[in-house]
């Protein structure tokens, strides 16, 4: 294969249609836009949910619900996910991003009791359910609140 064989798979690539060309072109004219109207008429056309002056949808329906805005919201690790720790390490929300067992650490780090802990770690977090801490704690390990 040379650099001028080179084509794309075919199907791939459909070529833009070109409105206004001519009757011939089968877009010519009107350009696919009817006759006229406020959607025939340059930048005419309604805003996304107008319902021609009646009352929209999202109007119409209830407000309901409230977005604490002031909510802190955790990274969550289950005690199961530490294993992989070597024992005597500590754990804290740099060594769980360094791992790959976390991406972000949000608002803080909060550990979870899910699954079994075979190791004794020292672990770092903003939280801990009661579940985790038994679990830390009968495993050896120490848990510290940041």
């Amino acid at each position: 294969m040379k650099l001028h064989e080179l084509a794309p798979a075919p199907g791939s690539r459909k070529t833009r249609n070109r409105v206004g060309r001519g009757i011939g072109s089968g877009n010519g004219k009107t350009s696919g836009r009817g006759m006229k109207g406020q959607k025939a008429r340059s930048g005419g056309g309604v805003r996304t949910g107008f319902e021609g002056g009646q009352m929209p949808l999202y109007r119409r329906l209830p407000k309901r619900g409230f977005k604490n805005i002031w909510a802190k919201e955790y990274a969550e690790v289950n005690v199961e996910s530490l294993n992989r720790f070597d024992d005597g390490a500590t754990v804290d929300p740099v060594a769980l991003v360094e791992s790959g067992i976390l991406k972000n650490v949000r608002d803080g780090v909060r550990i979870l009791g899910n699954g079994e802990l075979t190791k004794k770690l020292k672990v770092c977090a903003n939280g801990f359910t009661r579940s985790a801490e038994t679990k830390i704690t009968a495993a050896g390990g120490q848990i510290e609140v940041i």
